[in-house]
C-alpha cells in the first residue's frame, strides 16, 4: 500500500518559528500603538474632567461670560480629539480581530494537518508493528547490525509519534488562547463603540450649549466691548511697564561697566540654561485650560473685533497656586487695575511675567527656584473664574509662551 509522505519535523519546527516571530512582531507593534492611544485617551479624559469642573465653577456666576464660551470651545476641541482617539482605538481593535482571525485560521489548518498526520502514523504503526510482525521484521535481518538498526527505527518512530501528540496538544492550547484573545478583543470593541457613542452625545450637548452661550453674549455687545477695552487698557499698561523695566535694566547694565564679571557670567549661564530648556519648561500652574493663545485673534463673539495677546490666558480652579517656571530673581512686583498683582521674574536676558494674582508671596530681588510658589490666581467672583496671564520676553522681544512650555 502506498502511504502519504510524513510531515518533516524540521519543516514543522521552522513553520512554527516563522509563525511565532510574525505573531510577536504584530503583537509588539499593536501593543505600542494601543498603549499610546490609551495614554492619549486618559490624558484627554483628565483634561475634559478638569474643564468640566471649571465650567461648573463659572455656573456660580449669574451672567454668561466670554470665559464660558472659551471653556466650551476648549472642551469641544478636547471632546472631538477624544472621539477621534476612540475611533483609532476601535480601528486598532478591528485590526487585532482580523489578525487574530487569520492566526486562528492558520493554526486551525496546522492543527488539522498535525491530527491527519498523527492518524496516518497510528494507522501505519498499527498495520506494520504488531508484536509478531515487529519481531519477524527484526529477526529477518541479514546480520546483527541491521537488526539493531531496525530496532532503533521502531524506537525513533515511537518517540516521534509521542512528539507529534505533544505538538497537537500545544497547538490546541495555542488555538484556544488565540480564540480567547479574539473574544476579548470583541468585548473591548463593544465597550469602545459604546464609549464613542456616549462621547458623541456629550459633544452634541456641548455644541448646543455653545450656541446658546453665543446667543446670550450677542445680546450684550456694549457690555462685552466695555469689558474688552478695560482689559486691553490694562494689558497695554502692563506692556508699557515691562518695557520701562527692561529699559531701566539695560541702562543700569550699560552704566555699570565695572560690574563684577562673575555676576554677569552667572547671568549669561542662567540665560543659556533658560534657552536650553525651550519646550521643556513646566507650566506655571499644576492644571489649567488655555482659553486664549498668543498673538492676534478674532474675538469669540464680536467677529469684527481683533484681540491681541502678548502671552497666554490660563483658566484655573479657585485659589490655584502659580509657580515659577525656572530659576530666577524677582525683578518687580506691582499692581495694575483689572490685572490685579503682577510678578516679573528675570532669568538672565529672559523675563517671565505672571499677571492677575492674589496673595503674592515673593518680594523684589528675591531669588526663586523652579516650581516655587509665587502667589495664587485671582478669583473673580462676578464671573466665577480664576485666570492667569503668562508672558515670556527675551530682551525686548515678546515670545509665544507655549513654545517654551512642556507639552
Amino acid at each position: 500500500m502506498k502511504h502519504q509522505q510524513a510531515i518533516s519535523p524540521v519543516r514543522l519546527i521552522m513553520g512554527s518559528l516563522v509563525t511565532f516571530f510574525l505573531s510577536f512582531a504584530l503583537v509588539t507593534s499593536g501593543q505600542t500603538t494601543k498603549e499610546q492611544l490609551n495614554q492619549n485617551r486618559n490624558k484627554l479624559e483628565s483634561e475634559i474632567e478638569y474643564t468640566s469642573k471649571l465650567l461648573d465653577q463659572t455656573k456660580k456666576s449669574k451672567e454668561t461670560s466670554v470665559h464660558d464660551l472659551q471653556l466650551l470651545n476648549s472642551q469641544i476641541k478636547k471632546r472631538e480629539a477624544l472621539i477621534n482617539t476612540i475611533s483609532q482605538e476601535i480601528e486598532e481593535v478591528n485590526h487585532k480581530i482580523r489578525e487574530d482571525q487569520m492566526l486562528i485560521n492558520k493554526r486551525s489548518r496546522e492543527l488539522k494537518a498535525l491530527k491527519d498526520e498523527y492518524a496516518r502514523m497510528i494507522y501505519y504503526s498499527h498495520k506494520i508493528t504488531k508484536a509478531q510482525n515487529r519481531l519477524l521484521f527484526i529477526f529477518s535481518a541479514k546480520d546483527f547490525n541491521q537488526a539493531y538498526q531496525r530496532l532503533k527505527y521502531y524506537q525513533q518512530y515511537t518517540a516521534y509519534r509521542r512528539k507529534q501528540a505533544e505538538r497537537i496538544r500545544e497547538a490546541q492550547i495555542a488555538l484556544s488562547k488565540q480564540m480567547h484573545e479574539l473574544e476579548g478583543a470583541r468585548v473591548e470593541k463593544l465597550k469602545l463603540v459604546e464609549s464613542e457613542s456616549v462621547e458623541k452625545s456629550k459633544l452634541d450637548s456641548e455644541k448646543q450649549r455653545k450656541d446658546r452661550t453665543i446667543q446670550d453674549l450677542s445680546k450684550k455687545e456694549k457690555q462685552l466691548l466695555a469689558t474688552l477695552r478695560a482689559k486691553q487698557k490694562a494689558l497695554q499698561k502692563l506692556q508699557a511697564e515691562i518695557e520701562r523695566i527692561l529699559a531701566e535694566d539695560a541702562r543700569a547694565r550699560a552704566a555699570d561697566a565695572n560690574r563684577d564679571a562673575s555676576i554677569r557670567a552667572a547671568e549669561m549661564r542662567l540665560s543659556s540654561s533658560f534657552a536650553a530648556n525651550k519646550g521643556r519648561l513646566p507650566w506655571p500652574t499644576d492644571q489649567g485650560v488655555v482659553t486664549s493663545t498668543f498673538g492676534e485673534h478674532t474675538h469669540p463673539v464680536l467677529k469684527y473685533v481683533k484681540v491681541n495677546n502678548n502671552g497666554i490666558d490660563i483658566m484655573v480652579s479657585q485659589n490655584a497656586p502659580v509657580k515659577a517656571v525656572f530659576n530666577g530673581v524677582v525683578s518687580k512686583v506691582l499692581s495694575i487695575p483689572n490685572l490685579n498683582k503682577v510678578v516679573m521674574l528675570r532669568h538672565g536676558d529672559y523675563l517671565t511675567v505672571y499677571s492677575n494674582l492674589d496673595e503674592v508671596s515673593v518680594t523684589n530681588g528675591q531669588a526663586l527656584v523652579t516650581g516655587q510658589v509665587i502667589g495664587r490666581a485671582h478669583y473673580d467672583r462676578d464671573e466665577g473664574k480664576s485666570e492667569l496671564n503668562f508672558q515670556v520676553w527675551h530682551a525686548k522681544t515678546i515670545m509665544d509662551p507655549q513654545h517654551w512650555l512642556r507639552q
